[in-house]
């Protein structure tokens, strides 16, 4: 393989839409990032425009190509990878609205939107075999709930539709104009049951006219793809003339069927050698990818199907190719944390601190932490939430809980607001999430799994607290990869096989990932101190049941 070749990865976001060149062996070359405009007009209504989202992903790659002064004609493939936001289409592909403002503009619900609860329970209230392959309830997060309200609250976005896309296929239907569905998307998200087959027979007659989509059916599905396809496969005849010109890239560069985000971040890591030989079957058994950043998620897969009460799946060849992908989550991490942090009362003084000092916010409260140790005498920083508890399902619980409806908690608050309580309100927050992390683990290995190694990437990984709570909580072995932009490292895998240069995903893995820092778990008395958390973390879901119990009037 020649020594100029390069990859590409675009990456779109919750917030962001990002490029990532790579080099044959999987080295970053340069990275560059566009803000994308997010709406929200009413209350669990989350919203974004495909058109922004593509003009940004052009601004991305064209810094990109320039900071790294990489020739457009040496990039050899493309990977897009993106959230699993809902996009409309209209016959002539502009966009259709998907909002209660009629914007047209405004096309794109973006994952995290939860409008569409009320249609969840009632698919879920349903017995289908499809939803065995979804850890037994589809999530409001899903497309299956959000095309239900569209039909019922927007009938005239309904009608004007000619295709419904998960992002990461729009993505690629606008830079090739083939409409080819990614097995990753309609699997995880669209209720498709790819182990069926990728020429449309994965979808469920029965199940779509039960929930009431019966017209998609009636259209053999061409709404929502008719050709779905693993993950790395070339599109068409790769970049279009109009989408090389709005990318800055090469007519007919390959591009590859695309894939979600965070799947895209377990392809830039699973493969990663920890020692001298390459993974195997039996080593992935015992790792996890974790990918946090707004969200986060948890990615495992096995040989063999493991059918998960509230953990997504399985799902054959939806991330690894021929093996079966199990996906745990939780929906609010990142958010989670800077909504604690940025709603406190201190939050002020933590702007003005952090700038004073030249520092991130997060950078200030760490250090915050480690003086508060020092001063309080503790033996170790997680002990100062000692008397503080967060019970972390402010936007629901999406595994293993599986339950929307869930809101989180705070127990051991004061009259007090200095920037120590918020440091140790962080810190407990912190906690929170990776005791969910925890306990998606510990539900994943009583069914067949041996997960003692976090393939860790996204944001958290930038922070030492994070990583640091997460390892000793989970008991866990933390991994960070070599590259620190995982996601896209995930997706210029999919590139280098799209170009033809890797057989296989597996083996494009293999050749591309590489691990870097190791994080090892602390035993005795903090393990013993994170095992009693532990356990208020479950007593506080317990006693919020309780308190739904005692306040149902009906």
């Amino acid at each position: 393989m020649k020594s100029d070749t390069y990859y590409l990865g675009i990456d779109v976001g919750t917030g962001s839409a990002r490029a990532g060149i790579f080099d044959a062996t999987g080295r970053t070359v340069a990275t560059a990032s566009q803000a994308i405009a997010m709406w929200k007009p009413t209350a669990d209504h989350v919203e974004q425009s495909s058109e922004d989202i593509w003009r940004a992903c052009g601004k991305a790659v064209r810094q990109a190509l320039s900071l790294s002064g990489v020739k457009a004609q040496a990039i050899a493939g493309i990977g897009f990878d993106a959230t699993c936001s809902l996009v409309a289409l209209d016959a002539d592909d502009r966009p259709v609205s998907v909002s209660t403002t009629g914007r047209d503009a405004q096309n794109v619900i973006v994952w995290m939107d939860h409008r569409a609860m009320p249609q969840a329970d009632r698919i879920n209230a349903r017995s289908s075999t499809v939803l065995r392959y979804v850890g037994g309830a589809v999530s409001p997060e899903m497309q299956t709930p959000k095309l239900c309200w569209l039909k019922e609250n927007l009938p005239d976005t309904w009608q004007r539709t000619a295709r419904f896309l998960d992002l990461p296929d729009f993505l690629t239907y606008r830079a090739t104009g083939d409409d080819t569905r990614s097995l990753c998307t309609t699997v995880c998200k669209w209720t498709y049951l790819g182990h069926r087959g990728s020429e449309g027979e994965g979808w469920d007659r029965p199940f779509f006219k039960g929930i009431g989509l019966d017209d998609l059916v009636e259209e053999n599905f061409a709404r929502i793809g008719q050709r779905i396809r693993p993950m790395g496969e070339p599109l068409g005849d790769g970049l279009t003339t109009q989408a090389a010109r709005e990318l800055g890239l090469a007519v007919g560069t390959p591009v590859a069927v695309a894939i979600i985000d965070a799947h895209a971040g377990g392809l830039g890591m699973l493969g990663a050698r920890t020692g001298a030989k390459a993974i195997t079957a039996a080593g992935l058994n015992r790792r996890l990818a974790l990918i946090g950043g707004t969200s986060s998620c948890h990615m495992a897969v096995s040989p063999e199907p493991r059918f998960i009460r509230g953990v997504w799946g399985p799902y054959l060849s939806a991330m690894v190719p021929d093996f079966w992908l199990t996906e745990g989550g939780q929906s609010a991490t990142g958010a989670l944390i800077d909504h604690v942090i940025f709603t406190h009362g201190a939050a002020g003084k933590l702007k003005t601190a952090a700038k004073r000092a030249g520092q991130t916010p997060y950078q200030l409260l760490n250090a915050r932490l480690d003086d508060m140790a020092t001063a309080e005498g503790v033996s170790h920083p997680a002990e100062l939430t000692r008397d503080l508890h967060v019970q972390p399902d402010f936007h629901g619980n999406r595994s293993p809980r599986a339950d929307a409806s869930l809101r989180g908690s705070i127990a051991g608050l004061t009259l007090s607001a200095t920037l120590e309580d918020l440091a140790r309100l962080y810190l407990a927050t912190i906690q929170a999430v990776a005791h969910g992390t925890r306990h998606i683990i510990e539900t994943m290995n009583a069914r067949g799994y041996a997960i003692n190694t976090l393939m860790v990437c996204g944001g958290g990984t930038k922070n030492p607290v994070f990583l640091r709570e997460h390892a000793d909580i989970t008991g866990c072995t933390l991994v960070l990869p070599r590259e620190s932009e995982a996601v896209l490292a995930g997706a210029a895998v999919l590139g280098a096989v799209a170009a033809g240069h890797h057989g296989t995903v597996m083996a494009a893995m293999s050749a591309l990932n590489a691990a870097g820092e190791v994080i090892r778990p602390r035993r005795g008395r903090v393990a013993k101190y994170h095992d009693n958390k532990y356990k208020v973390f479950h007593r506080q879901h317990a006693d919020f049941r309780a308190y739904r119990r005692l306040m149902n009037l009906n």
